[in-house]
């Protein structure tokens, strides 16, 4: 339908959606960890808990928007659904985890998220708007997904540099952008040069804008285990 790989410039490929199995497991494993009542009163779980138990409402709402086949209704439901993994993000790039494993369950887990919905946002607003045949100033689908990709390279670039170099956040854009460069020369989709060349672009910005953000805590010698 609407959301196919071939439906825009901007469409992973179908393998990308693969990383939801990941997500996913990183739910269960964060729902199993704010259960424990050594945590139920960790101000940092309090603080980021409601904000993730909103985002994964809102994640079963877009999941019954599209099913229901209201393309208009899932753009505003996925737009709220970033602005929640934002928030997320700030709380805890802002507070440190206690243990490496509160790292990987709870950071890591809200960073794959937040990166993965960055591209599902485009390729939302992408879908809808191929739906209803709209072409804002009629400027055609290969430029529209130029303009758009480097919008998400330019976000990366904010997440990396706001987040000091979050890799788990990166590691999922570039995962989108290198499947929409996939699906864009493989005949998995619908084919566009000039989109893959700004996938991969962008993914190659990401991956730098991370990669320097980093270096300061390097140099430094912080451990990188509670910075995922």
């Amino acid at each position: 339908g609407a959301l196919a790989t071939d439906a825009t410039a901007v469409a992973p490929g179908g393998p990308a959606f693969s990383i939801w199995t990941l997500i996913y497991l990183g739910f269960l494993a964060l729902a199993i960890w704010q259960a424990l009542p050594a945590h139920r009163t960790d101000p940092r779980q309090r603080r980021a808990g409601w904000w993730l138990a909103a985002a994964m409402i809102l994640n079963a709402a877009w999941i019954a928007c599209v099913q229901f086949e209201q393309l208009s209704l899932s753009v505003l439901t996925i737009l709220a659904l970033l602005a929640m993994l934002v928030v997320v993000f700030d709380i805890l790039t802002n507070t440190k985890p206690s243990s490496r494993v509160e790292a990987i369950v709870v950071d890591a887990t809200a960073f794959v998220y937040l990166g993965w919905v960055c591209v599902a946002v485009v390729a939302n607003i992408a879908a809808a708007l191929a739906a209803a045949e709209i072409d804002p100033f009629a400027l055609g689908a290969d430029t529209w997904a130029v303009l758009v990709l480097t919008v998400v390279a330019v976000v990366a670039v904010v997440l990396a540099v706001a987040g000091h170099g979050r890799f788990t956040v990166t590691a999922a854009i570039v995962w989108g952008l290198v499947w929409i460069a996939v699906a864009r020369t493989t005949g998995d989709g619908s084919t566009s040069q000039p989109a893959a060349i700004a996938a991969l672009a962008a993914a190659a910005l990401a991956i730098v804008a991370t990669a320097i953000a980093r270096l300061p805590r390097a140099r430094s010698g912080e451990p990188t285990v509670t910075n995922p």
